[in-house]
């Protein structure tokens, strides 16, 4: 057994405290507690996100017979038996035709909904791609073009959720529209940066922010407005020049009724993460929950946090546990398999080759890691000892690949929650 062993245990320790922290479940119970249903005609219960499953089945708990009619879109294979509330599986990141179908059924549901109703939206993680209803004539085709360059060319969340939004019939408040003049109780597990309202799921029951001229900025920026779809570029001209309507702003009557709530973050599952690693001996440091930027210079950052305590024991001495949360970007240089958590986690493992007792773990509270199985992945000083072609992964964005012939990737399956990712370096006593 490696030296390093007992801290890759304590490692997937602390995440998975993390993981605790983030079910929605528990959260969604609390407030529908205080929900008198005898105050409505019909409750119907929408939404979309990861954690669909989970939050869907603490609104069934709750308000059981109460829901007149409920449909969310959710991840294939993120689902959960349900009795009242119907999931439908559908693509992500990349929309597809399902994902539309069920939107376009929410937006029924939400337009059918009158006065003397309750409209309980359920919003996490994935909500934007997994809500897909383009505004005529764009295509879903269209849609899934520029979703594609948007995550290729490293663009925020905060920026591809503005650019989903006015290419959407539904986002950025349109849901809330729809349903007005009914109730709108919208229950958020937030996945973005800085918890705002209008990003979290692009804001389907929330005031937009973002603009048309915004959107050409953001496009502009990563110099792919001229490759979108020729109808895509023409809608964000035309909304530019003022000839179709803006999303709707604050103090629009559609929000008159509306209350969004957040019932989750990545500062409670980070905060669960400091706790543990605290009960487990270590000295927690935490960076941020608000970390975001390209992949391989974050960890950088870490590893080089990490070199600082093992030579100096500062910022923090060993053993510790250095923690960060949110949302880094990758960009794509290469044809190979991975996520931005099995990117970091392999970056880093190259700038603490050689370091003994450091272990770095890296992965998504949602159980899903770019286009594959993992969450992410665990590595220590030693890992490159063990297969020193790091850097020729790195180079073809293989990190699967990498991590999956050392038997180090981090797969949880669905977790049905989703609140960005969870980082950590532990540094553990020179023996």
């Amino acid at each position: 057994m490696s030296v390093e062993a007992p801290l890759r245990r304590h490692a997937r320790a602390v995440f998975q405290a993390a993981l605790r922290a983030a079910d929605p479940a528990d959260a969604v119970a609390r407030h529908l507690a205080r929900v008198n249903p005898e105050r409505y005609r019909n409750i119907y219960v929408v939404g979309a996100g990861k954690a669909g499953a989970g939050m869907a089945r603490a609104a069934e708990r709750v308000l059981g017979r109460s829901i007149t009619r409920g449909l969310l879109n959710t991840k294939y294979g993120h689902t959960a038996p349900l009795r009242r509330i119907e999931l439908n599986e559908c693509g992500h990141p990349v929309p597809d035709q399902q994902g539309v179908e069920g939107a376009r059924r929410i937006a029924e549901i939400a337009a059918g909904a009158g006065a003397g109703d309750l409209m309980l939206c359920l919003i996490s993680g994935g909500a934007s791609a997994l809500l897909p209803f383009p505004a005529p004539p764009v295509t879903l085709a269209q849609k899934q073009e520029t979703t594609k360059l948007l995550l290729a060319c490293g663009a925020t969340i905060h920026e591809i959720n503005a650019v989903r939004k006015h290419i959407s019939a539904i986002k950025g408040g349109q849901l809330a529209r729809l349903a007005y003049p009914a109730h709108v109780l919208s229950l958020l597990l937030s996945d973005v940066i800085g918890d705002n309202l209008d990003v979290i799921g692009s804001g389907p029951t929330a005031p937009d922010a973002s603009t048309f001229a915004g959107v050409r900025a953001i496009l502009e920026k990563y110099e792919i407005f001229d490759r979108v779809p020729d109808t895509i570029r023409e809608r964000i001209e035309q909304g530019v020049r003022g000839e179709i309507p803006e999303t709707p702003k604050p103090g629009d009557p559609a929000f008159k009724r509306v209350r969004n709530v957040i019932v989750g973050s990545n500062r409670l599952a980070v905060d669960a993460a400091a706790r543990r690693a605290r009960e487990l001996g270590f000295r927690p440091l935490v960076l941020s929950t608000e970390i975001e930027g390209e992949t391989r210079e974050i960890a950088r950052m870490h590893a080089a946090i990490a070199r600082e305590i093992v030579h100096t024991g500062r910022p923090v001495k060993p053993p510790a546990c250095v923690i960060s949360g949110g949302e880094t970007t990758v960009k794509l240089r290469g044809q190979g398999l991975g996520g931005r958590n099995q990117e970091f986690t392999l970056a880093a493992a190259i700038d603490i080759a050689g370091l003994p007792q450091v272990v770095v773990l890296s992965a998504g509270t949602d159980g899903s890691d770019g286009p594959t199985d993992a969450a992410g992945a665990i590595a220590d000083g030693g890992t490159l000892a063990r297969d020193p072609r790091a850097r020729r992964f790195l180079d073809d964005n293989d990190s699967y690949h990498y991590f999956a012939g050392l038997h180090d990737l981090i797969v949880t399956g669905p977790t049905h929650t989703n609140v960005m990712d969870v980082r950590l370096m532990l540094v553990g006593e020179r023996r």
